[in-house]
């Protein structure tokens, strides 16, 4: 057991110690702060006014689209051509022109510009001329519009979730999805990769011939499990600094946001006016981002990480000791990944059912249940389930540390040989 430590921690501190290590570690949490500051930020930013020239050719959105901090509104009774010219020259942003309609009414406009316009902007107008087309109609048929409007209605739909102990909770569809489909990515990125630093571990050792002194020392099966577990901790590691510094680097930016806000005078007493509807906002994104059980997720995502790590690096282990360069691993690999991929590929599918039968046997599989179970989770999942998904996914680590050790040991110390599944079958018969 002393040499497997050894083992560990070498393979751990060789790992930790290196740029690479160091730079996605400190990289990755200021990419996720940026994803979650960045939309923010853009928000306070306003762009730079746009000045939008009109030629009406109907006449029908004469002053209907209003300006405002981003855009203005000019209109005109020129001829296209001219106002293109202008548009050229830098006077105008873009100019909007609306033709005269073969039939009765308009049914086409054209936006001249020589920037890219925001897909914003071009949705405003869009959606104005609709609803003066609407309104136009509707006058043509005799119908008011402010009957129409007095009796349109919005409709709610709250979804309320019992528990397992018979309580309610009220649960957010578009929310569980966008965790469950990140926590399905962020495991299958990290299950395959760090199983594959012990496959190309064990790859490069054998190359160059290092396996042969380090195997003089210990045995094969715990110089299998010490690369595992060695490698399966600096993946916990960087998991874990991750979300330390990620909520670091954002605590910071939301602590510097409110005082730079009561500094600058931004709590104004006309502001706080509003203070009622503010409050009523914050409570509702309390609520929202309350519905979903970090600490349950957290706990979750770290035993199938472990679980689906152990699980593929042990068969990685076994397929890096039986080939001699990364071109033979093609043809045992694939097979490995397909189920995790396939995973990901029906994570959309099992979102839309996560109490479905494929969603269920998803979760059991041992080679799909890290990903698929982690699509489930946000949605609530039923503990027994989650308990017999793990106890099937350590089991199955189990057989597949026995069957990667037999190829391990006979493998390790061959060279020059083309492995194929008849050649690894009589291994395991061995």
């Amino acid at each position: 057991m002393n040499k497997i430590g050894l083992i560990i921690k070498r393979e751990y501190l060789s790992r930790v110690r290196k740029k690479s290590f160091l730079i996605i570690t400190f990289a990755g949490p200021l990419l996720f702060a940026a994803l979650m500051i960045l939309p923010v930020v853009l928000m306070d930013i306003s762009g730079d006014m746009k000045k939008i020239a009109v030629i009406d050719e109907t006449s029908w959105f004469e002053n209907r689209f209003e300006n405002n901090d981003e855009v203005t509104f000019a209109y005109f009774h020129s001829d296209i051509e001219s106002a293109k010219q202008m548009v050229i020259e830098d006077v105008f942003d873009a100019v909007l022109y609306i033709p005269l309609p073969e039939m009765a009414v308009p049914s086409k406009a054209e936006l001249y510009s020589t920037r890219q316009l925001s897909m914003t902007l071009t949705s405003n107008i869009r959606n104005t001329m609709k609803k003066e087309i609407e309104y136009q109609k509707m006058m043509a048929s005799g119908i008011d519009p402010n009957v129409v409007k007095s009796i349109s209605a919005d409709m709610d739909v709250v979804s309320i979730r019992f528990n397992e102990d018979g309580s309610e909770k009220e649960t957010f569809g578009e929310l569980q999805f966008i965790v469950g489909m990140l926590l399905s990515i962020i495991i299958y990125t990290f299950i395959l990769g760090f199983s594959g630093q012990v496959m190309q571990g064990v790859i490069e050792e054998k190359s160059n011939r290092i396996i042969e002194v380090i195997v003089s020392s210990v045995k094969p099966f715990q110089l299998m499990m010490g690369k595992i577990i060695g490698i399966g901790l600096v993946g916990l590691t960087q998991f874990l600094l991750w979300i330390v510094l990620t909520l670091s680097i954002y605590g910071v930016f939301a602590v510097s946001m409110g005082a730079e806000a009561l500094s600058s005078g931004t709590l104004m007493s006309e502001q706080i006016v509003d203070s009622a509807a503010a409050s009523e906002s914050v409570v509702e994104i309390m609520n929202i981002v309350s519905s979903i059980n970090f600490g349950e997720i957290i706990l979750t995502f770290l035993l199938y990480f472990i679980g689906g790590y152990i699980l593929f690096a042990s068969l990685m282990a076994g397929i890096g000791g039986a080939v001699d360069n990364n071109t033979d691993t093609q043809q045992f690999t694939l097979p490995l990944t397909i189920p995790l991929i396939l995973g990901i590929v029906l994570s959309t599918y099992i979102s839309n059912s996560p109490d479905g039968s494929v969603a269920f046997w998803l979760s059991m599989i041992p080679f799909t249940s890290p990903v698929a179970m982690l699509v489930r989770i946000p949605y609530g999942v039923p503990y027994w389930q989650i308990g017999l998904s793990l106890v099937i996914l350590y089991a199955t680590f189990i057989f597949s540390t026995w069957v990667a050790a037999k190829i391990y040991r006979t493998g390790i110390l061959m060279y020059g040989k083309k492995i194929t599944y008849k050649e690894l079958w009589k291994w395991l018969k061995y």
